[in-house]
C-alpha cells in the first residue's frame, strides 16, 4: 500500500510540474513559470511574496517584495536573485531540481542564477513571514537562505556579516547593482562606499576620524549587525540607532538608496505610505558622486537637493547628474594665461595634490598656477584658535564630491582661462526619478530540432549531473578529510574569482609543462583553460614568503579595475599550493619587447602613457596601493602594470610605509636610491623606476647593467641640458632601433619627464598624475613643453 500511495504521488507530480496559484512552497521537480502570472510563492501569513518581477520590455526578475493588493511593477521589493541579469519574459523558470539546486534558467536555455546548493535530502522551498526565502530539509535543515545574500535591503531579524554588503539600485526605475555599498570595512567598522565608474571613496563615517571618534570600537572579531522587529539596530563596532517610532510592531525595511543615503522606513500595515523613521545623512550633498564631477551639490529644506555645475561647465548628461559636467575650454598650464573663480562656502572633498598650513592666499594660488593638472585649489582660514590664525591650502588634481553650505569656512578658487567670459552657475534640481532608463529586452532564436532527440539529450543530460553530483560528493568528502591538517592557521580567502583545483591546473597546463616566465616569488606557465582562454598561471614559492603574497596579491586585485592593470582570473588554495591565474600576455614583459624591432616609437610613447595611468590610479585613485614590478604587453602592444600584490600597501593619507618594507623590491639599477639609504619607501619609489623605464625605452640601453647603472642619468642629463637647442644631442642618446623614425617633440618630452622622474630627492619627482598629464599635455597646448 505505501509503495502504491507513493508511485500515485510521484505520478501527480510529473504530471503537474509547475505548481497551482496561491504557492506555499515549491517542491522537488517543480518550477515557476515567468509566463505564469498566479505562480508566486506567498509567505504564510501574506506578508511576502516572491516571483517574476518586470524591470523593462520582455525583462524580469526573480525578486521577494512586500504583498500589495494592487502594485504591478511598483511593488516594494527587498531582494532580488539576477539583478543584473534579467530573464526573458517567455520559458524561464525557476526550479528545484532533485540535486537540491534552485535554478533559474533564462529562455529555458541559459543559466541566470543558481544557489549551487547541493543537498542529500529531498529539498524544498518556502518563502517565510520575516521575508527569508528558504531552500530547507523535512529535518528543518536549511541548505541555502536569501537573507545570506542581501541586495539593497536589510530586514529585521536578517544579519549583515563580514561576508555580505548591501548594494544599492542604479536608480528608481532600474534594479541592477549602482554605485553605493553599505559593509564591514577590513578594520571591523560599518562603513559606507561610492565605488563609481572613475572614482572611489568611502563618505561615512568621515575618514578624517578615528575610530574612537566616530564612537566606533574597531577591535572586534565577530563583524554583524542586526536590526530587530522594534526599530533597533546595533552593530559589533558599536554603532546603534533606534527608529523614531521604535516600540511599534509595524513593517521595517533598512534600504541602501539609489541617492547613497542609508534610511529606516516604516508603515503600519499593507497599502499604507512607507515613512523615513530613520537615516544616516542628515545633510544628503555629504554623500559622494551625487552630483558628478565639476559639480557642486546644494541643499534647502524647502526645494531639495540640487546640483549645479562650476562656471565655465557644462552637465554631461541631462538624464543623469551623477555623471557631471564637462569643460566648455581648453585650459593652459601657462601661468600667465589662467585665472581663479571664488566661489564661496563651497568644498570640494578629497583628490588633494597636498596640504600646505600657513600658506597664504597669494603662496597657495601661486603654487596652483605652477601645477599644470592643478584645476583649482581649497583656501580655509581658521578663525576659531585666535590669536594665532591658520590658513590652509589645499591644491586640487580633481574636482569631485562639491558640495555648498553657508557655515562652511572656507573657499574654493577653480582655474579658469584668463580670457574667458563665464556665466553664473547652472542651477538645476537633481530629481532621480526621471532618469531614463533604458529597457531591458531579451530574445532568443527559435529552435527547430527534433523533439525525439530534445528528449533524448535532455534526459543524457540529467542522467549526466546526477552522476556528477554522487561523484563530487565522494571526492569532496576525501578532499576535506585529507586538506584539514593543512589548512590550519590559514584564512580562507572570498573574492569573485573562480577557484580551481590543484588537477584542473595540471590539466590546462598539461603538468606544468610550458614556462614562460619566473622570479623571485614563483614560476609562471603557460594554460589552456576550459572555455578556450589563454591563462598565465603562477605558481608561487611557498618558501619564499609566497602565502602572504597569495593573499596580497588576490585581495589587492579584487579591489581594483583599470584598463592598464593585469586581470585576474581565478587562484588555487590547496594543502600548501599557492597559484594565481592571470589573463595571458601574448607580448610579455616591456623589458623582453625592447630588444626588438617590433616595438616602434609610437608604440613605445604608448606604452609610456598607459603605465603612467596604471600606476597613477595604483597610487592616487586607491584606497592603498602596492609597488608593482613589472610590465606586461598584450596582443596589441598595450601595457598592464602587474605583480603589485607582491608588497605591502601604503595608506593613503600616511604616503610612507609603517613599518619600513621587509625586503628589498625591484631590480638592479631600477631602484631609487631610498631603497639603500634607509629612507621611508614612498609611492616615489615607483615614480624613479618608471623614469628609468623610460630612459630605457628611449635609449635601448639596460639600466640594470652596471655600467649603464653608473652613468646613464648624469650623462643623459648632461646630453639634454647642453643641447637640447638643437637636434644633434637625440643623435648620441635614442636607440639606434628606431633608425630615426620617430616623433622628435614626443622623444624630447619622453627624455624630459623621465629626468624629473629619476631625480635623487623624492620631494622633487612628481606623482603619477602629472607625469600622465605632462606626456599627453604637448598634443594640446605644445607650448607648455620645453
Amino acid at each position: 500500500m505505501a509503495s502504491l500511495l507513493f508511485l500515485l504521488f510521484l505520478l501527480s507530480t510529473l504530471s503537474s510540474p509547475i505548481l497551482s496559484s496561491s504557492l506555499d512552497s515549491l517542491i522537488v521537480d517543480s518550477s515557476l513559470s515567468v509566463e505564469n502570472t498566479e505562480d508566486v510563492l506567498a509567505s504564510p501569513g501574506g506578508v511576502f511574496s516572491a516571483g517574476f518581477f518586470p524591470v523593462g520590455d520582455n525583462a524580469y526578475i526573480f525578486s521577494i517584495w512586500f504583498t500589495e493588493t494592487h502594485c504591478s511593477n511598483n511593488c516594494t521589493v527587498v531582494w532580488t536573485a539576477n539583478r543584473d541579469r534579467p530573464v526573458n519574459g517567455k520559458n524561464s523558470k525557476l526550479s528545484l531540481l532533485k540535486s537540491g539546486n534552485l535554478v533559474l534558467s533564462d529562455g529555458g536555455r541559459l543559466v541566470a542564477w543558481s544557489t549551487g546548493a547541493v543537498s542529500r535530502c529531498t529539498a524544498k522551498l518556502s518563502l517565510l513571514d520575516n521575508g527569508n526565502l528558504v531552500l530547507y530539509c523535512k529535518e528543518g535543515l536549511v541548505v541555502w537562505q536569501s537573507f545570506d545574500f542581501p541586495t539593497d535591503t536589510l530586514l529585521p531579524g536578517q544579519p549583515l556579516s563580514k561576508d555580505e554588503h548591501l548594494v544599492s539600485s542604479r536608480s528608481h526605475a532600474n534594479y541592477s547593482s549602482g554605485f553605493y555599498k553599505f559593509y564591514f570595512d577590513t578594520d571591523n567598522i560599518l562603513r559606507l562606499l561610492y565605488d563609481g565608474p572613475e572614482a572611489s571613496s568611502i563618505y561615512w563615517p568621515e575618514l578624517y576620524l578615528l575610530s574612537w571618534e566616530a564612537g566606533r570600537f574597531a577591535y572586534n572579531r565577530t563583524r554583524v549587525a542586526v536590526l530587530d522587529s522594534l526599530g533597533n539596530f546595533s552593530s559589533s563596532d558599536g554603532f546603534t540607532f533606534t527608529a523614531a517610532d521604535y516600540g511599534t510592531r509595524v513593517q521595517r525595511r533598512l534600504k541602501l538608496d539609489v541617492d547613497g543615503n542609508l534610511r529606516l522606513y516604516s508603515r503600519a500595515d499593507r497599502g499604507k505610505k512607507w515613512i523615513v523613521s530613520w537615516q544616516v545623512m542628515s545633510e544628503p550633498c555629504r554623500i559622494h558622486g551625487i552630483c558628478g564631477p565639476n559639480s557642486v551639490c546644494s541643499y534647502v529644506a524647502s526645494s531639495g537637493r540640487r546640483c549645479n555645475c562650476l562656471p565655465g561647465f557644462k552637465i554631461k548628461d541631462l538624464s543623469d547628474w551623477s555623471m557631471g559636467c564637462d569643460p566648455e575650454f581648453n585650459l593652459s598650464c601657462a601661468a600667465a594665461e589662467v585665472r581663479f573663480l571664488k566661489l564661496k562656502n563651497v568644498e570640494f572633498y578629497g583628490y588633494d595634490y597636498g596640504f600646505y598650513p600657513n600658506y597664504t592666499l597669494e603662496m597657495c594660488e601661486n603654487l596652483c598656477l605652477h601645477l599644470c593638472n592643478c584645476k583649482g585649489f581649497q583656501f580655509k582660514f581658521i578663525k576659531h584658535n585666535y590669536p594665532s590664525n591658520i590658513p590652509y591650502c589645499y591644491p586640487k588634481m580633481a574636482l569631485l564630491n562639491g558640495h555648498h553650505f553657508p557655515q562652511f569656512e572656507g573657499d574654493i578658487y577653480v582655474k579658469v582661462p584668463k580670457s574667458g567670459i563665464f556665466s553664473n552657475i547652472t542651477v538645476d534640481k537633481l530629481d532621480c526619478s526621471s532618469q531614463i532608463v533604458e529597457q531591458l529586452y531579451r530574445s532568443y532564436p527559435k529552435s527547430h530540432e527534433n523533439g525525439s532527440l530534445r528528449f533524448i539529450l535532455w534526459f543524457s543530460c540529467a542522467f549526466g549531473i546526477v552522476e556528477f553530483f554522487v561523484i563530487f560528493l565522494v571526492w569532496f568528502c576525501l578532499i576535506r578529510t585529507r586538506q584539514n591538517s593543512g589548512m590550519q592557521g590559514y584564512s580562507p580567502i572570498t573574492t569573485q574569482f573562480r577557484r580551481f583545483t590543484l588537477s584542473e591546473l595540471e590539466k590546462v597546463t598539461r603538468g606544468f609543462g610550458e614556462e614562460i616566465g619566473r622570479g623571485a616569488g614563483g614560476i609562471v606557465y603557460k594554460g589552456i583553460l576550459p572555455d578556450r582562454r589563454v591563462a598565465a598561471i603562477k605558481r608561487l614559492n611557498v618558501a619564499n614568503q609566497g602565502e602572504a603574497e597569495f593573499q596580497a596579491e588576490v585581495s589587492t586585485i579584487g579591489k581594483l579595475n583599470h584598463m592598464n592593470l593585469i586581470d585576474l582570473w581565478g587562484y588555487c588554495a590547496e594543502g600548501k599550493h599557492r597559484l594565481l591565474v592571470y589573463e595571458y600576455m601574448e607580448h610579455g614583459s616591456l623589458a623582453e619587447n625592447l630588444t626588438s624591432n617590433a616595438v616602434d616609437f609610437e608604440k613605445r610613447f604608448n606604452i609610456a602613457v598607459g603605465a603612467a595611468k596604471g600606476l597613477a590610479y595604483l597610487h592616487e585613485e586607491c584606497l592603498e596601493f602596492y609597488i608593482p614590478q613589472n610590465i606586461l604587453l598584450d596582443g596589441n602592444y598595450q601595457p598592464k602594470v602587474s605583480d603589485f600584490g607582491l608588497s605591502q600597501p601604503l595608506k593613503i593619507g600616511s604616503r610612507h610605509l609603517n613599518p619600513r618594507f621587509s625586503r628589498i623590491r625591484g631590480t638592479r639599477g631600477y631602484m631609487a636610491p631610498e631603497w639603500i639609504s634607509n629612507q621611508s619607501i614612498t609611492s616615489k619609489v615607483d615614480v624613479y623606476s618608471y623614469g628609468m623605464v623610460l630612459l630605457g625605452m628611449a635609449t635601448g640601453k639596460c639600466p640594470a647593467e652596471e655600467t649603464q647603472d653608473k652613468m646613464m642619468v648624469p650623462w643623459m642629463r648632461e646630453k639634454f641640458n647642453s643641447e637640447n637647442a638643437t637636434d644633434s644631442w637625440m643623435e648620441k642618446i635614442v636607440d639606434p632601433r628606431l633608425e630615426g623614425k620617430f616623433d622628435k617633440r614626443k622623444m624630447e618630452v619622453l627624455i624630459g619627464v623621465a629626468l624629473e622622474c629619476v631625480k635623487l630627492d623624492k620631494d622633487e619627482r612628481p606623482i603619477m598624475s602629472q607625469v600622465v598629464e605632462l606626456l599627453l599635455q604637448h598634443e594640446k597646448y605644445p607650448e607648455c613643453v620645453s
